[in-house]
C-alpha cells in the first residue's frame, strides 16, 4: 500500500510539472513542490554561496546543489505574489493588489520606486492603464557605474524618465507571454525590448534576468530584473564596425563576406575576438588563415552560435551549435562565462537588434582551419609529430596536399627513439595519399602511402584498424588533411607469410615443418591468412620421440599446422573479450586479451602482428591444443560435479542410465 501511495504521488508530481506551460513555469512548479513541506506557496530557491544570486531550482540543480560550478544553499521563500502572515505557516496570503507604483515597494524594487517619483513617473504608474514594468532590483541600481547613474539623476526629467520608460511596455505581459525571441515596443520612442526564454527556465529582457516575475498590480504587472537595461538600436555588425578593439575582426569579417549576414535579421551570438586575441596567434598561421577565404570563413563561423545566448542564461556547461557546424562548450565558472572550459570572455552581453556580442581575449581555432602539423601539436601524439619533422616530412604536414596522417600515441614509442634511414622510411608509410574519414573506411580497402606501399583496412566488431594499428581517438579533420590517432606504430606488410617466417630465426624449425607438410604454396597464396606461428621453443618443448614421430608423418603434421591457421586476418587490436576463429582444420579457436597479451586456447602470444602481404603472423611459444568441452572445464574445479559426471559416463558405457540422468 505504501509503495502504491508513493507511486501515485510520483505520477501526480510528474503530471503537474508536465502541465506547466513554459520552461519558467516548469521550474517554478518544481520549486513549489520542493518547498511545499514548509507551507503553502513556499518555493525552494538556490543561492550561490558568497553572492546575492538566487534561482528557482530545477531537478539537475536540486540534486547537484551547484550553479555555474559553485555550491548553492537552499532557502525557502514566498513564491511570486504571496507573503507571510504572523503566526501562520508558509505564505498563505496573496500580496495586496495595488497599483504598479506601490507594488514596486513590495517586491524589492524600492530604488526603482524612488527614481519613478523623482522622474515624475509616479502619476503615470498609479493611474489608469495596463503596463508591464521590467523593474531593476535595488542591487541592479547599486551595481550601475557611478558616472552612468550620475548622468541619469542629474537630468531626471529627460534622461532618467527616458530610461524608466524603456523598462515599460504599454500592455500587460505575463511570463507566459514572454516567448523566446519575441520583441515588444517600449514606452521610450517604441524602441523594442528583446525577450529570450530559455529551456532551463531562465527568462531575460535585453539579457537582464527576471529574478521575480508576475507581480500583478491593478494597472499592470511588474517583473523584477537584475540590471538596468539600455535601449538597443544597433545590430551586432555595428559593434564590430565601430569598436577599435575589434579592428582585426572587422577586417576579417569583410574579407570573409560575412558583413551582410551580421546585419540581417536573426538571433546570433557572436564571440568577438579582440585585437589582443588575434595577436596571440603565430604570425605565419594567422596570415595563412587570413589569406585563405575558406579557412577564414570557417574560423569566424566557429565564433558564431545559431541562437542568441545571454550570459545570464548559462547555469552549467552546454554544447551549442555554431554556424561552422561544430559545437562550442558554453558554460560558466562562478561569474565568469567560459568557452570550451576557458574563462576567456572579458565583456558580456553587448546586445544588438539581431543578437548579442561577447568579447573574448583568445581566438577559437577549429580543427577545420589547421594544417596537419597544427592538428598534431598539443595533442597526445607529440612524439610522433617531432619524429615526422625530424624525418624531413614537415613540408607535407604544413602544406596544402590532401593527405591523412596515421599518428601513433606517445605511449606507442619506446624511450630514446633515434632517427635512422629505416625509421624515415617507416614514417613515410604513416602518411596516406588522400584525405580520408574513418567513418567511410571499409573492410579490405587498400590505402596508398607516400612511401608507395598499400595498407589494408581491417574492420572488426569493436575496432577499426589499418594493418596492425587501430584507431584510438576521433578523427581530426584539418583544412587539407586528416589525422587518425592510432594505438601502435605501423608494421607495413613485407613479403608473404613464408617470407616473414624465413626472415626470422625463431621460426627455422617451423619453416622446415611447413616444407615437410607440403604447405609452402599455401603460405604464399593470396590469403587472407592468420597464422599462429610456432617458435623453435614450441617445438623444443615436445618430447624428442613425439617430435620425431610428428615430423615423420607429413599428413599429421599438416593437420597440426592447419589448426594454427585461419582464413581471415585478425590482428591483436581486433581481439575482444571473447573472439573465435575457425581454423583450416579442427574445432574453433578461442581468443581473448588479458593484460595486453593475446591468448589462443589459453596459449599466450609471444609477439603479435607480424604483418605479411597475404595475412598476419602471431608468434606462439607452445603448440595450441583444442580446449576440452565447456562442461568439463567448469567441472574440473568442482570435485562433486566431476565425480557425478564420471559416474554418468560410466553408467552410459554400461548402459545403465537413470531417468534423471537421461
Amino acid at each position: 500500500m505504501q509503495y502504491l501511495t508513493l507511486f501515485t504521488l510520483a505520477l501526480t508530481l510528474i503530471a503537474t510539472i508536465c502541465l506547466a506551460k513554459s520552461p519558467y513555469q516548469s521550474v517554478l512548479q518544481h520549486s513549489r513542490i520542493r518547498g511545499r513541506q514548509h507551507g503553502p506557496n513556499v518555493c525552494a530557491m538556490q543561492k550561490i554561496q558568497g553572492t546575492d544570486k538566487k534561482y528557482f531550482t530545477n531537478c539537475k540543480q536540486w540534486y547537484h546543489r551547484k550553479i555555474c560550478g559553485k555550491q548553492t544553499v537552499i532557502s525557502y521563500e514566498c513564491c511570486p505574489g504571496y507573503e507571510k502572515l504572523p503566526g501562520e505557516k508558509g505564505c498563505p496570503a496573496a500580496l495586496p493588489l495595488v497599483n504598479i507604483y506601490n507594488t514596486l515597494g513590495m517586491v524589492g524594487a524600492a530604488t526603482t520606486k524612488m527614481y519613478s517619483e523623482r522622474a515624475q513617473l509616479r502619476e503615470e504608474i498609479e493611474g489608469p492603464g495596463s503596463f508591464t514594468f521590467f523593474a531593476p532590483s535595488n542591487q541592479a541600481w547599486a551595481a550601475l557605474p557611478t558616472e552612468i547613474l550620475d548622468a541619469l539623476v542629474s537630468n531626471v526629467n529627460i534622461e532618467l524618465l527616458n530610461a524608466l520608460h524603456y523598462h515599460m511596455v504599454n500592455r500587460r505581459l505575463t511570463s507566459e507571454d514572454l516567448k523566446h525571441g519575441s520583441a515588444f515596443p517600449s514606452m521610450y520612442q517604441d524602441f523594442n525590448v528583446h525577450i529570450h526564454h530559455y529551456p532551463n527556465g531562465i527568462v531575460t529582457v535585453n539579457c537582464a534576468r527576471l529574478v521575480k516575475t508576475d507581480q500583478h498590480a491593478t494597472n499592470g504587472i511588474v517583473h523584477v530584473v537584475d540590471r538596468v537595461i539600455t535601449a538597443v538600436t544597433n545590430n551586432v555588425h555595428t559593434f564590430i564596425d565601430t569598436d577599435d578593439d575589434l579592428e582585426t575582426l572587422r577586417t576579417a569579417v569583410a574579407a570573409a563576406g560575412l558583413t551582410q549576414m551580421l546585419e540581417s535579421d536573426g538571433h546570433y551570438t557572436v564571440f568577438a575576438p579582440t585585437n589582443e586575441a588575434f595577436e596571440k596567434i603565430p604570425t605565419e598561421m594567422l596570415n595563412r588563415i587570413l589569406g585563405d577565404p575558406v579557412a577564414l570563413r570557417d574560423l569566424l563561423n566557429y565564433h558564431i552560435l545559431k541562437n542568441m545566448q545571454c550570459a545570464e542564461s548559462i547555469t552549467s556547461g552546454s554544447p551549442l551549435e555554431t554556424l561552422q557546424g561544430t559545437v562550442l562548450e558554453v558554460g560558466c565558472d562562478g561569474t565568469d562565462m567560459t568557452l570550451n572550459g576557458k574563462a576567456i570572455v572579458q565583456m558580456k552581453d553587448q546586445l544588438g537588434t539581431n543578437g548579442v556580442v561577447h568579447y573574448i581575449n583568445e581566438l577559437l581555432i577549429p580543427d577545420s582551419v589547421k594544417t596537419l602539423l597544427e592538428l598534431a601539436q598539443g595533442s597526445a601524439v607529440t612524439t610522433a609529430t617531432k619524429l615526422f619533422v625530424d624525418a624531413g616530412l614537415g613540408s607535407h604536414l604544413s602544406g596544402s596536399e590532401a593527405l591523412t596522417i596515421l599518428s601513433p600515441q606517445n605511449e606507442a614509442f619506446k624511450e630514446g627513439v633515434t632517427m635512422t634511414g629505416e625509421l624515415k622510411k617507416l614514417l613515410k608509410n604513416h602518411i596516406l595519399k588522400e584525405q580520408l574519414s574513418s567513418s567511410l573506411l571499409y573492410h579490405r580497402q587498400e590505402l596508398e602511402t607516400l612511401g608507395g606501399i598499400k595498407l589494408r583496412v581491417l574492420v572488426y566488431r569493436n575496432s577499426l584498424c589499418i594493418e596492425n594499428s587501430c584507431i584510438a581517438a576521433h578523427d581530426k579533420t584539418g583544412r587539407f588533411g586528416s589525422m587518425f590517432t592510432v594505438d601502435k606504430v605501423l608494421t607495413p606488410p613485407m613479403g608473404t607469410i613464408m617470407d616473414v617466417l624465413k626472415a626470422d630465426d625463431r621460426f627455422s624449425l617451423l619453416v622446415g615443418a611447413i616444407q615437410t607438410a607440403g604447405m609452402t604454396e599455401l603460405m604464399n597464396q593470396a590469403g587472407p591468412h592468420t597464422v599462429f606461428a610456432l617458435t623453435n621453443d614450441a617445438f623444443s618443448a615436445l618430447p624428442k620421440a613425439d617430435l620425431n614421430k610428428l615430423m615423420g608423418n607429413p599428413q599429421e603434421l599438416a593437420g597440426v599446422l592447419k589448426y594454427h591457421m585461419a582464413k581471415e586476418i585478425l590482428v591483436s587490436g581486433g581481439v575482444g573479450s571473447h573472439t573465435r576463429l575457425k581454423p583450416l582444420q579442427g574445432d574453433k579457436l578461442e581468443l581473448n586479451m588479458r593484460n595486453q597479451t593475446v591468448y589462443i586456447n589459453k596459449v599466450p602470444v609471444v609477439e603479435a602482428d607480424l604483418m605479411a602481404t597475404n595475412g598476419v603472423v602471431h608468434a606462439v611459444g607452445a603448440i595450441i591444443k583444442p580446449l576440452s568441452p565447456k562442461v568439463d572445464r567448469e567441472q574440473a574445479d568442482d570435485p562433486i560435479r566431476t565425480a557425478s559426471s564420471m559416474r554418468m559416463i560410466s553408467s552410459r558405457r554400461s548402459g545403465k542410465v537413470s531417468p534423471a540422468e537421461r
